[in-house]
């Protein structure tokens, strides 16, 4: 009898332990997905642990689910973590709830726990979009089972380097190169030092047929070959406008998988690449789309094999996962030997390069802008990335202090986070990490660190997802106020209601209240020692006076916020010096330093000159908008449903708290 009663209180322990964490998990659904439970039984389930999202395939969640009954319907949002199934009858769902709550479910990697709550309605959208973009084309079983074979045979990945090809091993593949050799340091190709031997002769037949099927007009010359093993992929790219005329067309060997498209707007498509399937971009989709491959083990496909060729199916009652495996990509293209001429000058790297050999200047268009800081902020981060890491180390005080007053498991977004020195800083948080840098993304994954390669006006995550985000020293890389206006929105989209974002800037006041910053203070310091996050470092050597640029100072931007900035030059800032302009270049010296007697404009013309640049320690320039008081403050107000808690001044940088507002609340004027 006693030991009956024991086993009593032991179950009713675990029932109890089983209620709690059912009820965690859909008070989880509630506040990051905004999916609402019900307690009384209904025909319809969602199936917390059970999704796309956590390596659960279709197949493997039916099988458990239908010894519950007869499954109506099934529906597996892409890379959620959670299912909705609908059963024939309340009593079978009843039953499921009853019976599969704590049903722990191996998946390929781990076992997880499924917890099940009735929901009165499934309501699921996916805003991916059907059609392909505009010139791509995707030719299932464009080669046979033995072609197939023999083009992968005949690459020998055993020596790194043979006398007729180009093989690098980069973090996230294998590549080879045949005709020509990419050049990933430059984005570019030497036209005049072809690789001898050509392309491989087993390659003629399938280059003949593609001529043959109008897939190109021209014969390409120059072959890279990416190996893919499982959780590799390449990053988001449109390929260089110059070295390659438009038509580039890609082989799939070996295996499936998925690649995203993704379009300026935001539009994107994820697009299926069968096995031995041929891909044909050009016009739009080679020119103005970013394609890439998310590093990850399984890609999310369709169920059905009765999906459009080339998309992947948006009806979430038919996606499934599937495991991915090695696979070998040949993609061919043609050196171009013009200046490319497309019909998007905007991302035109030959287009935009007119006036290259000129001054930079403040931009006048969205266009400019985009390209002024692809120059100088993105393509510069990229290569200093090592360097800029090794001099930041000790957060800030009061950032640290914003991060430790959050509640225990607030999600938070840093958005630009660089190497992910505030990612750690509160193991209580779950912080995540984006960055425009991909070198510094993987910095942070070599820390430890959960962070993606993101640009800040466009961040991958739903809407609502954080309780708060941080944006430190990002915004003011941005060139137009628009532009500026457009990432601090972003970050608001990102908040739930109620949500906190801390923004730094760098201030053009480096005197504030008779206290110099330490940027001013420092000026015989070392390099590495601390400085304004904001600056990211400058040398000492380069003393020179510094050209201003007529946008509007301090006091003007007081009286008039809105004055129009003239089409001017920007100049280089001179090292520990008051600012005299609000947008500036800020010079960057690699693992050394310019001779004392050169002037910062000599510098920044050498910083483009490759043959002088091999002669001296490089040094590059990033573009800053330094912001007046207030001014941050004023672009915040510009945003609805937003209210600024806080604001102040801390070493050199405009800081602001601003809160979303929750339902019905009045903003702050």
């Amino acid at each position: 009898m006693k030991a009956s009663c024991q086993g009593n209180v032991k179950l009713k322990k675990e029932e109890r332990k089983l209620f709690r964490k059912q009820m965690k998990a859909s008070r989880t659904l509630l506040r990051h997905e905004g999916i609402e439970t019900v307690s009384h039984p209904t025909q319809s389930l969602v199936v917390a642990n059970g999704g796309l999202g956590n390596g659960v395939s279709r197949q493997q969640l039916l099988e458990v689910l239908m010894k519950c009954g007869s499954v109506a319907a099934l529906l597996m949002p892409p890379n959620k973590p959670y299912a909705f199934v609908t059963f024939g009858s309340t009593e079978e769902a009843l039953m499921a709830h009853t019976t599969i709550n704590g049903f722990q479910l191996q998946t390929e990697d781990q076992a997880i726990t499924l917890y099940l709550n009735f929901v009165e309605k499934v309501d699921c959208k996916d805003s991916a979009c059907r059609k392909l973009p505009a010139g791509l084309r995707v030719v299932e079983e464009f080669v046979s089972s033995e072609e197939e074979q023999q083009l992968l045979s005949s690459i020998d990945w055993g020596s790194d380097m043979s006398s007729e090809s180009a093989q690098k091993t980069l973090k996230h593949r294998r590549v080879k190169h045949y005709g020509y050799e990419f050049r990933y340091d430059n984005n570019d190709v030497d036209k005049d030092s072809p690789l001898p031997g050509g392309l491989p002769e087993i390659c003629e037949e399938v280059l003949e047929r593609c001529l043959e099927k109008g897939y190109v007009n021209i014969k390409p010359d120059q072959l890279t070959v990416n190996q893919y093993e499982p959780g590799q992929g390449i990053p988001p790219h449109v390929d260089t406008h110059s070295p390659f005329e438009d038509t580039i067309i890609s082989l799939s060997l070996g295996a499936k998988t998925v690649m995203d498209f993704k379009h300026p707007d935001g539009r994107s498509v994820a697009v299926m690449l069968p096995r031995r399937s041929l891909l044909v971009m050009t016009g739009e989709s080679r020119y103005l789309w970013t394609h890439g491959i998310t590093p990850r083990k399984f890609d999310v496909v369709p169920a059905s094999e009765a999906d459009e060729p080339g998309t992947v199916s948006s009806d979430i009652g038919d996606l499934t996962i599937n495991k991915r495996e090695t696979r070998t990509s040949f993609t061919f293209r043609k050196v171009r030997r013009t200046p490319c001429d497309c019909a998007y000058p905007s991302v035109c790297d030959s287009q935009g390069s007119k006036n290259q050999d000129c001054a930079p200047s403040v931009p006048q268009s969205d266009g400019d802008a985009s390209r002024l800081e692809r120059k100088f902020v993105h393509k510069v981060y990229e290569q200093i990335a090592d360097h800029f890491s090794n001099t930041r180390h000790s957060p800030w005080p009061k950032v640290v202090e914003f991060l430790k007053s959050l509640p225990r498991a607030s999600v938070v977004a840093d958005i630009g986070c660089g190497n992910g020195k505030y990612l750690g800083v509160n193991q209580e948080l779950c912080m995540m990490g984006c960055d425009r840098s991909r070198n510094l993304v993987d910095i942070c994954g070599e820390r430890k660190f959960q962070a993606f390669a993101s640009d800040a006006l466009l961040v991958p995550l739903r809407s609502g997802i954080c309780d708060a985000c941080i944006s430190i020293a990002v915004i003011h890389h941005f060139s137009t106020e628009e532009r500026r206006l457009a990432a601090i929105n972003e970050l608001v989209r990102l908040l739930r209601p109620g949500g906190r974002a801390l923004i730094y800037v760098w201030a053009m006041e480096q005197e504030y209240k008779k206290q110099k910053s330490k940027y001013l203070k420092k000026n015989k310091a070392k390099p590495e020692e601390a400085m304004p996050d904001t600056l990211q470092q400058e040398f000492s050597s380069n003393r020179t006076e510094s050209s201003t640029v007529s946008s509007y100072e301090a006091a003007d931007f007081k009286k008039s916020p809105s004055v129009a900035q003239n089409q001017c030059e920007l100049r280089v800032h001179m090292n520990r010096t008051s600012f005299h302009s609000q947008d500036l270049l800020v010079p960057w010296h690699l693992k050394g330093s310019v001779e004392k007697n050169k002037s910062a404009e000599e510098a920044l013309r050498e910083s483009t000159d490759h043959s002088k640049a091999a002669e001296s320690a490089p040094v590059f320039h990033r573009f800053y908008h330094v912001f007046c008081e207030g001014e941050l403050e004023n672009l915040c107000r510009k945003i609805e449903n937003v209210t600024i808690y806080s604001n102040y001044y801390d070493q050199g940088n405009w800081c602001v708290i601003i809160e979303k507002c929750k339902p019905f609340c009045v903003k702050n004027v």
